[in-house]
Parts: structure tokens; sequence; C-alpha cells
């Protein structure tokens, strides 16, 4: 089995059909899929898709890219309460708190606003004893004293596409690395298996051999067997462990 750990297939604007769409993920033993709430908006919309769908969970985000908006909006009084801080949310199939952090790569943007947003979802997810799914570009100086004063101890750098310096301050917290098609084309650096999630980010980051189309969670598989390649290790392996990893983190439950 495999898991597709992160993806934005409930985005009404790419009019995916779901029920094609989560067939042929299994058709590709992509079992288990993570829809990634950004705003207000798209969490209610991802909510409503994983409740609506068999093997699909979501989370609760507030996108860096999205902070000035939010944060005029007043966010903070529009979190809900999410559950009792036992690990189990009030929102069904509710899994993590993501995906937050901090982008400096598209000007203009505003480090405060980001900070200051990234604060508060800490806070939610600390409050709420849920992992974290981390969005970090070219940020990562102001990330980790962020993420060290805040204690978290389950999280997922999503889409990691930095150095291997920084890569190994994720390792040394026991952070999980995702991977997904920008490994295939890139040299991004890997982390060893036991610190790996499987993610598409669909529709984004297509991974070869199908760049130029849509992405989706079947082509999780695609990617599994790339890594399998690139680490030298059988493929049965790096689906059994990044499966494993995956449902540890996400409280997963079947």
């Amino acid at each position: 089995m495999l898991i597709d750990s992160h993806c934005h297939i409930h985005d009404p604007q790419y009019h995916f059909d779901a029920a094609e769409i989560l067939a042929r993920a299994r058709y590709a033993d992509v079992q288990k899929v993570i829809v990634i709430g950004t705003s207000p908006d798209d969490n209610r919309i991802a909510q409503a898709f994983a409740e609506d769908h068999d093997g699909v969970y979501w989370s609760y985000g507030a996108h860096p890219g999205e902070s000035n908006e939010l944060l005029k909006e007043d966010f903070q009084e529009r979190i809900p309460v999410l559950g009792d801080g036992s690990g189990k949310s009030s929102f069904s199939k509710l899994v993590a708190i993501g995906e937050i952090g901090l982008d400096y790569h598209y000007q203009p943007f505003n480090k405060q606003q980001q900070i200051k947003l990234f604060e508060q979802m800490l806070d939610l997810a600390q409050k709420h004893n849920l992992p974290v799914i981390f969005h970090v570009r070219e940020a990562f100086d102001d990330f980790w004293p962020i993420v060290d004063n805040a204690k978290i101890k389950k999280a997922v750098l999503h889409s990691f596409s930095d150095n291997k310096a920084n890569l190994q301050q994720a390792i040394q917290r026991n952070f999980y690395i995702g991977v997904n098609g920008l490994a295939t084309f890139t040299n991004i650096p890997l982390p060893p298996l036991e610190y790996m999630l499987l993610e598409t980010d669909a529709p984004y980051l297509t991974p070869k051999p199908f760049r130029g189309k849509i992405n989706e969670p079947s082509y999780v598989k695609n990617i599994a067997e790339w890594v399998a390649d690139k680490l030298e290790v059988p493929f049965d392996a790096v689906a059994a462990t990044t499966t494993q990893n995956a449902t540890e983190l996400f409280n997963l439950q079947d």
C-alpha cells in the first residue's frame, strides 16, 4: 500500500472527477490520500471532500502566502474548536495542522505577518496535540528558532527543496521529509527512508515521465519507483516504510 500524504485534489478550480481520480489511485495501490487546507474557505472544502470519500483525510491549514488576507480577517477568531488535546479531533478525518510555515520566495512578502500567522497556527497544533505539515521556502533561518520555541515534536517538511544542512537539521529534530515529483527532475538531497513520506502535491509538481500533465495521487507509485531506484532499495521497502511513517505521524485509521 502507498499513501499520498499531501495533495490538493479537493480544489474546485481544477475540476477533478473525484471518483475517477481516486479509482486510478487505488488501481496504483495508493489507498489513502490527505487533502491539504490552505485558507478558511479551502479548509471547509477539504473537510467536506474527505468526509465524502473513503480513504481520504484532511488537514487544517493557513498557507504563508495567505498571511496578509488572513490576518486582516482576524483569522484567529475563525479557528474552530478542533479537539480536546488528546490527538483526536472533533472533526471527522482531520489528521494535521497544515500546511503552515514561511515562504520568502515571491516578492512582495511581509515577514512579520507570516511569522505572526505561523505562530498562531503552531499554538493551535500544540493545543490540540496534532502533527504539523510545514511549508518552508527560502526561510529556514527564521523557521528553526520559531519551531524550536514552539516545541514541535511531530511534523513533516512538505516538498523539501533546500540543502543538506537544513535536511540534517530536520532529521535531528525527528521531522519527516515529504518527497514528491520535484525530486525526480532536480538534485534535491533525499532523506533516509525512515524519515521519508511520499506525496504528490497534486495538481502541481508532476513527476517524470509525466511532466506537462496535471499531477494526481496515482503518481505516488512512480515517485516510489524512482526513490527505490535512486536509493537502490526494493520498491516494497519504500512502500512499506513510507506508509508506516505516514500512518504513525498522522494516526491514520482504517
